[in-house]
Order: structure tokens, then C-alpha cells, then sequence
């Protein structure tokens, strides 16, 4: 009985500590054990914290009549000064209105028209002719915005430009569309989408692959059509995909770039292509108004953060999916 008694003492005692470490052994253990992946993801992750959110420190400047010379510290501090400034501005309404409309626009016609593309070309059984579109198409993402804004002002030339051209063979006048306010935003949206369309399919097309055929033999044999299977296979199958990029396209509603809508826009279409990030690039490098320009772009990013929130719990209630 004592032996006994002996012999199962060291194994409740292992037991007991078995379950007291925790699961996978020591800290210091998992990660000598997963070194290698740790390694891997070093540089990304000193990216964020370097570029990302290293520069979150000088937010502060937004509550500040900032000053480079005073430095971020020393800077006399104004609380919500640079806010209220802001909202009394009669710039406001103008600049969240053609935001919203510029960013639902896009939204609007770049997302389903991406999405068109991606079935149509799934539908294409011709596999070379199938390459040929699918690379032409992603050809202008190799291209930057200065060059897709370049082609876009050629093409759209009074003098030479080549739709003046086409509309000149039907006896028409030129038209200075970059100067028509009425035309600046289709111009934008339009150039956007043939300058992303095609690396935008590259996701749906990667989520058309993994749908399984046997679906679409089933359908065949029930008769179904080539439309049919489209609507009733292909769109349920790639939804949570779907569901995830629009969720992602809609926190950018209020985040339209500065860097296109600057290469684009002139005097003449101000009233309908200034948006957020145009205004807080006058203010900070033209007036150097860093405080007032931090202000706005708080203002945006919150904004942006408040959108995803809500079109998260909206996807979630209709859809059932949801980024968390």
C-alpha cells in the first residue's frame, strides 16, 4: 500500500503541474519554437509601428497653435480651438459635401462594375482570350496616378485630345471637359475605374476559383442556364468575399485622396472636386496651418472609423457577415 501510495504521488504531482503551465509550454519557449515565423513578421510589424502608429504622437498638434519652432511640446495648447474654427467655417459644408458625394459615387459604380467584370471574364471558357482581357485589364495598375491623371488630361484635350477628336468627325466644337464643373466628378469616377478594374477582379476572381463545379454540373442537369447559375451558384458563393470589400470600400466613403483629386482639379471645378484631404493640404503646406489641418484630418479619420462601425452592424443584422 505505501509503494502504491509512493509510486502516484510524482504522477499527481506531474498532473498538477501540467495543468497549471500554460498551453503549448513557456513564453520563452513558443517563441524559440516559432522563431523562423516571428523573424518573418519582424519587418512588417516594425513597419506599422514606425509608419503607422509612431506618427500618432503628433495628433496632438491638433489641440495646439503648433509652431515648428516651438516644437510639439512647447506649442501653446488651444484644446478644441482648431475644431470649432473648422465646423464655423463656411468651407465645411461644401468640403463634406462633395467628399460624400465623390466617395458614394465611386462606391457606387467601381464596386458592382468590378464585380460584373470578375463573373463576366469567370465566364469566359476561351482560356487565351481569357489572359489577353485579364491582362490588358491590370495593366494600368503597373501605371502611377500621375501617369493615369496625364491620359486622362490628353484624352480630354480640346486641342488633339483624342474624344475631342471622335467628336469633332460629327461636326462638333471641342469641349474643355477638365474645366466643366458638371463633368469633374464622372471624370473622376471614370478614370478610377479603368485604372483599377482590373487589379479589383483579382480578388473575385481568386474566390471564383475555390467554388465547386459540381455545383454548376448539378444545375446543368437540372437545366439551368449559364445567367441562371451565375445568379444562383456564383453570387452566393463568393457573398462573404463581396461583403468584405464593400464593408472596407465603405469606411473610405469619407477618405477620397488628396493625391489624384490635386492632379485632376483646377480654380474652376474648386466647388465640386475640394474635398477633406485637398483642404488639409492647402492649409498645412500653403498656409502652414498644421494644428487646423490636424484637426481635419481627425475629423475625417473619425468619421471613416464611425462609417465601417456602422456598415459592420448593418452587414451583420441583413447579411450575417461581418469583419468582427
Amino acid at each position: 500500500m505505501t509503494n502504491q501510495k509512493t509510486a502516484a504521488a510524482p504522477r499527481a504531482q506531474g498532473r498538477r503541474s501540467r495543468r497549471g503551465a500554460p498551453p503549448g509550454g513557456s513564453l520563452w519557449a513558443r517563441i524559440r519554437r516559432d522563431r523562423q515565423l516571428l523573424l518573418l513578421l519582424a519587418p512588417g510589424m516594425l513597419f506599422y509601428l514606425v509608419f503607422r502608429y509612431g506618427p500618432m504622437y503628433g495628433l496632438v498638434i491638433a489641440f495646439k497653435k503648433y509652431n515648428p519652432f516651438q516644437g510639439v511640446l512647447k506649442s501653446p495648447w488651444v484644446g478644441f480651438e482648431n475644431f470649432q474654427n473648422f465646423f464655423a467655417t463656411g468651407d465645411f459644408w461644401m468640403l463634406f459635401r462633395n467628399t460624400l458625394l465623390l466617395g458614394l459615387f465611386n462606391l457606387l459604380w467601381s464596386f458592382p462594375i468590378t464585380i460584373l467584370f470578375a463573373l463576366l471574364l469567370n465566364e469566359v471558357r476561351h482560356h487565351r482570350f481569357k489572359k489577353a482581357v485579364q491582362t490588358v485589364s491590370y495593366l494600368p495598375t503597373f501605371l502611377s496616378v500621375v501617369i493615369v491623371c496625364s491620359i486622362t488630361i490628353d484624352f480630354l484635350s480640346p486641342n488633339g485630345g483624342l474624344l475631342n477628336q471622335i467628336l469633332g468627325l460629327f461636326g462638333f466644337d471641342a469641349v474643355y471637359f477638365m474645366t466643366d464643373p458638371h463633368a469633374f466628378r464622372t471624370i473622376y469616377i471614370a478614370s478610377g475605374i479603368w485604372s483599377g478594374m482590373g487589379s479589383g477582379a483579382i480578388i473575385y476572381l481568386a474566390a471564383l476559383a475555390g467554388v465547386d463545379p459540381g455545383l454548376y454540373e448539378a444545375a446543368r442537369l437540372d437545366g439551368c442556364g449559364r445567367l441562371r447559375m451565375m445568379w444562383s451558384i456564383t453570387l452566393p458563393s463568393i457573398m462573404p468575399t463581396i461583403v468584405t470589400m464593400l464593408l472596407l470600400n465603405v469606411s473610405n466613403v469619407i477618405k477620397v485622396g488628396a493625391d489624384k483629386i490635386l492632379l485632376l482639379y483646377n480654380p474652376m471645378t474648386y466647388e465640386v472636386a475640394d474635398v477633406f484631404q485637398t483642404y488639409v493640404y492647402r492649409r498645412a503646406f500653403v498656409l502652414h496651418d498644421y494644428g487646423f489641418a490636424a484637426a481635419v484630418g481627425i475629423f475625417e479619420s473619425v468619421v471613416a472609423c464611425l462609417l465601417l462601425y456602422a456598415s459592420n452592424r448593418v452587414s451583420r443584422a441583413v447579411t450575417g457577415e461581418s469583419l468582427w
